[in-house]
């Protein structure tokens, strides 16, 4: 991967960013997306935050490298402190962690979201996590992607301002996902319901105490919940 060839869960990313658009990719390592997307004319201005001192002075150098310091600056800085009100960043893109870890960070910088219309986002686990945020938070979920890259599954979330009543199974597997459902959706979560199964399995012979109870409950209820949107039960 480099400034002209992005991973395939980047390009993923890349792709669902608007074109001439200000950005901030928080998290942004080696300052990879947004030199390619400047690189292919795209984007307008960037800021690539980065909170670990290596990878914003490789991002720094890389920035440096491809000619692009007047237009996309390096910040070191936790998350969504990157972006000041006076960069006017109309797209968020934050890649490569969980989804916790993601939510975290738009939790505790959302005063820094002020002018920004579109998020895209791509957990590589715990999805649900960002989808209840966007709910609490008044965004929607405007795209999904799935995609297996180097034997790993990763989706790709695109939020934008406005108002969503999620059902559990919508937070749960995705409410574009779910009408795609495409052969990885498929096979991710065939996967996570074996997974399950085997927790609930161990589960049963554990002590039974009224936590090990109510997590046995919620991966049955979440196994259900899966197997009828495989069957196409779910409407």
């Amino acid at each position: 991967m480099n400034t002209n060839q992005l991973s395939e869960r980047l390009a993923m990313v890349a792709s669902f960013v608007p074109k001439n658009t200000v950005l901030a990719d928080i998290g942004s390592d080696h300052a990879y997306l947004p030199c390619y997307l400047m690189n292919k004319g795209k984007i307008r201005k960037a800021i690539a935050g980065e909170v670990v001192t290596g990878p914003f002075e490789a991002a720094t150098r890389n920035v440096e490298l491809n000619g692009f310091a007047d237009r996309i600056e390096v910040r070191l800085a936790n998350g969504l402190q990157a972006i000041e009100g006076a960069d006017n960043v109309e797209t968020v893109t934050i890649a490569g962690m969980g989804g916790t870890l993601i939510t975290s960070i738009l939790e505790t910088g959302k005063d820094r979201l002020t002018n920004v219309q579109r998020i895209i986002l791509q957990p590589n686990l715990h999805a649900i996590a960002i989808r209840k945020w966007a709910v609490a938070n008044g965004f929607c979920i405007v795209d999904e992607e799935i995609l297996l890259e180097d034997s790993k599954i990763y989706e790709v979330l695109v939020l934008e301002r406005g108002s969503a009543d999620y059902s559990k199974t919508d937070l749960l597997v995705g409410p574009v996902l779910r009408r795609k459902q495409s052969n990885v959706f498929r096979a991710k979560w065939e996967r996570e319901m074996l997974e399950w199964q085997r927790v609930i399995n161990a589960l049963e012979h554990a002590e039974q105490t009224e936590e090990i109870k109510r997590k046995r409950a919620n991966l049955q209820e979440n196994m259900e919940i899966v197997r009828k949107v495989l069957a196409h039960e779910e409407k």
